[in-house]
């Protein structure tokens, strides 16, 4: 599956001793060594269902794939969290950029963390959720959202911009890499501080590859998805916007 969409003409972002400071350090690097080779911890994996916080940002959970998947409330992306031990038994949930998303504790108890609130804010199981499985489109549906997401940007930072889509494993990896990649530059166009650095964006290719990664040189940014890794595969935003501004300066989620 191979398709290119050029914008604009239809053709188509404490201190401790010493001693127990290290039992500590080495305790908290054997579990997460432990929770990465099983995914995530029972006792502190919130369960799947919907997620309010305090600070009011409602969230999807996930559970029913290898990885816990989120998703905020009117986003379009999904977060596939990786566990990392914290002190007192919690358990840090980052995304593939590393930043905290998730802290639980040995009780169950979740702080979310969110641009509007990056010091945390606790939140609490509201219901029953929905699968955060990423959807296939079909290659009519498929060249319709490419051609909305060409004449987005189009408008969004007023000129051509090609967009290539290339993947015969997984088009819905694909998809979703399409609709975070190009939702990531829309918002970094909206930026006063940060739009000047798309001005040599020229085009964007979503391929397949043996390892997930973003690359951008010489106005083309390239995100490459990883088929076997399933959603963890697929790069987030964070990445796509620190491979466009080497220090971020626009919200990731």
């Amino acid at each position: 599956m191979a398709l290119a969409i050029v914008a604009g003409a239809l053709s188509l972002l404490a201190i401790v001793e010493p001693a127990s400071a290290q039992t500590r350090s080495n305790a908290q690097a054997e579990q997460s060594a432990r929770l990465r080779n099983q995914g995530a911890p029972s006792p502190t994996l919130p369960p799947s269902g919907r997620y309010v916080s305090e600070s009011g940002e409602g969230f999807m959970i996930d559970r029913s794939g290898s990885r816990p998947l989120l998703r905020f409330d009117r986003r379009e992306e999904t977060w596939v969290l990786r566990p990392m031990a914290a002190p007192r038994g919690d358990v840090i949930y980052r995304n593939d950029a590393g930043e905290q998303v998730l802290r639980v504790t040995q009780g169950g108890a979740i702080t979310v963390f969110t641009p509007r609130s990056p010091g945390g804010s606790p939140a609490s199981y509201t219901g029953a959720g929905q699968s955060l499985a990423p959807p296939s489109l079909g290659p009519v549906r498929l060249f319709d959202l490419m051609a909305r997401r060409s004449v987005m940007l189009s408008q969004a930072l007023g000129r051509l911009v090609e967009i290539n889509l290339d993947g015969d494993e997984s088009e819905a990896l694909c998809v979703e890499a399409l609709i975070v990649t190009t939702d990531a530059v829309a918002r970094i166009a909206r930026s006063p501080s940060a739009r000047s650095r798309l001005n040599d964006l020229r085009s964007i290719t979503i391929n397949e590859g043996v390892r997930s990664n973003v690359s951008y040189s010489r106005g083309r940014l390239v995100v490459t998805v990883d088929p076997r890794q399933g959603q963890a595969g697929r790069p987030s935003s964070s990445r796509v916007i620190r491979a466009l501004l080497p220090e971020p300066r626009v919200a990731s989620r």
